[in-house]
């Protein structure tokens, strides 16, 4: 079988494995969101954290939910790795630095899980179990969160009231994250993964030398740090790393977890506001975006343009031999469209285009499908903007789900788009203009420029991911990455749930001969090119400066 053929069946496979899974995990969390029972072990949950769950809360008390939740754990996560060194389980680790455990402690609670450190030799088994592991958790079900109180905001009428952001956290948690994950570990330790509380151990090498291994509760990690789009490895090579992924079918399991519940969110939307067309609508424009990014990026590397990659006749610098060209390509582009920071290949070493369409993949603000709850979120927020500029083509006020967009839905809309944007050329243009941090960029011109670029374009939209080749751990990019990092989770954040609070207050606007429908080919073909649009604009002379620079000359 040619590679071409190969990833071919690989990418058909998962498409086949998502389309099987949509309709019941869809149709599962839509019941677990909407119903009014809870849980023996919730209601012990709400009464440790004194709050009463059938209540439910505005947009602001929401919001300041969020944010107080999040507050909490960041100075919870930055102190227990401050403290390593009196725990049990530490390893011999001293303390992390605290520039190294503040970058740390917001990137796993923004669910962007960048990391400046490599986890083998800098944290110990409790601090990655009990505090990033749990965070694995907890990020994400912030996400589905904010999501599903936004879909709220659409299905509800003449309220104030989004739901509970406790309960939604919990049920989230517990009733949508912790099985699934906990059969996924199964299947990992299964595959040859490490699941263990083993000191590190010394072996000798071929070379005459020696190493140090560290094991761990690897494979626990690893199914969250993937279903939960989050990205932090257990070790430094993250999912190249043989007891992060084993085989080759490990790495479809990884993938496919990234997929899952992004994927899947849809049929929930579709289901809430009582309409699953607009559901498939939705996931039609993902599913394009997607399916293009994958074949691209795939196509680019098995063309693997480049002196040296013709020369060798492949393009497999910084690709696992276990994994090859397509798998490699097809992992980078589904972590990319998604904001999961984990990496199989080095997306440094891609051809010049091929690095370039992992960037591209989060400047589309990563709705393709986009992480755990944040690419619903995002790709609903491209739905207004796409009906207001529908609306201005013809003349009238436009509307979305029976939702007037006026000014203040599309102000929302619009500073929910520009937040990432702002945050990532901003940092880029400070770190190019101060001679002190071009010295971390391994390479000049274009490609350096590519380093810094694609480092603020995934720490602003929460991705994680790295494009190697820049020395980030220094306290200058630790502390401007840490910012970017939560500015660009939680400003948005707001904003989204501003939105919500508005349409939710609306009274039902009945459809009409001039209302665009929105569950149709022609709607998803608009949403699919209002979102390239935005982001060609907004980005374009960058990447002409960059990638797209290297990739001509």
């Amino acid at each position: 079988m040619t590679p071409t053929v190969a990833g071919i069946a690989f990418i058909a496979s998962l498409v086949v494995a998502l389309a099987v899974v949509h309709r019941p995990l869809g149709d599962y969390m839509y019941r677990v969101y909407t119903g009014s029972g809870h849980l023996a072990v919730e209601r012990v949950i709400y009464r440790l954290i004194g709050v009463r769950p059938d209540a439910e809360q505005r947009w602001t008390v929401y919001a300041r939910s969020v944010l107080a939740f999040s507050a909490v754990s960041i100075l919870f996560l930055y102190a227990f790795q401050r403290l390593q060194d009196k725990l049990f389980l530490s390893l011999g680790f001293g303390p992390v630095s605290d520039h190294i455990a503040w970058n740390t402690a917001v990137s796993f609670v923004t669910n962007t899980n960048w990391q400046a450190y490599s986890g083998e030799s800098t944290m110990g088994h409790l601090v990655q179990m009990a505090g990033l592991a749990v965070q694995n958790f907890v990020s994400a079900a912030v996400g589905m969160a904010v999501a599903i109180a936004l879909v709220r905001g659409f299905a509800r009428r003449r309220t104030d009231e989004l739901g509970n952001f406790w309960v939604d956290l919990v049920r989230g948690s517990l009733r949508v994250l912790l099985p699934i994950a906990f059969v996924g570990a199964l299947v990992l330790v299964a595959g040859g993964l490490v699941q263990n509380f083993a000191d590190p151990y010394t072996v000798p090498t071929p070379a005459g030398g020696h190493q140090t291994i560290t094991g761990g509760p690897v494979a626990s990690q690893e199914i969250i740090k993937e279903l939960g789009t989050n990205g932090g490895g257990f070790y430094n090579a993250n999912a190249a790393h043989p007891f992060e992924n084993a085989t080759s079918w490990t790495n479809w399991i990884e993938i496919f977890a990234i997929l899952l519940i992004p994927f899947a969110l849809p049929r929930t939307f579709g289901r809430m506001v009582g309409d699953k067309r607009q559901g498939y609508a939705i996931l039609a424009v993902m599913g394009v975006l997607a399916l293009a990014s994958v074949s691209v990026l795939t196509a680019l590397e098995l063309a693997h343009g480049g002196t040296v990659p013709q020369a060798v006749g492949a393009a497999m610098e910084g690709k696992e031999v276990r994994f090859g060209v397509a798998n490699s390509g097809t992992f980078g582009a589904a972590t990319t469209l998604t904001s999961t920071g984990a990496v199989d290949s080095f997306h440094d070493s891609y051809t010049a285009l091929g690095g370039m369409i992992t960037m591209v993949n989060m400047m589309l603000g990563e709705v393709a499908p986009g992480g755990v709850g944040s690419g619903l979120y995002g790709m609903l927020i491209f739905a207004v903007i796409t009906v207001f500029v529908a609306g201005l083509m013809v003349g009238r006020t436009p509307e979305y789900l029976g939702k007037k967009i006026g000014a203040r839905e599309i102000k929302l809309a619009s500073m929910y788009f520009l937040v990432t944007p702002a945050l990532v050329l901003i940092g880029t243009a400070l770190a190019m203009a101060t001679p002190e941090q071009r010295a971390s960029m391994l390479n000049g011109g274009p490609h350096g420029l590519s380093e810094v670029l694609y480092a603020f374009t995934s720490a602003s939209n929460n991705n994680g991911s790295a494009f190697a080749g820049l020395t980030v751990n220094t306290p200058w990019y630790d502390t401007a990455l840490g910012l970017c990092m939560a500015i660009g989770r939680f400003l948005p954040i707001v904003f989204v749930l501003a939105l919500a609070g508005s349409l939710a207050r609306q009274a039902p606007t009945p459809s009409s001969a001039g209302t665009l429908p929105t569950h149709r080919p022609q709607f998803v073909g608009m949403v699919v090119g209002v979102t390239v649009v935005l982001v060609a604009l907004t980005f374009l002379p960058a990447l002409a400066l960059g990638p797209l620079a290297e990739g001509i000359h």
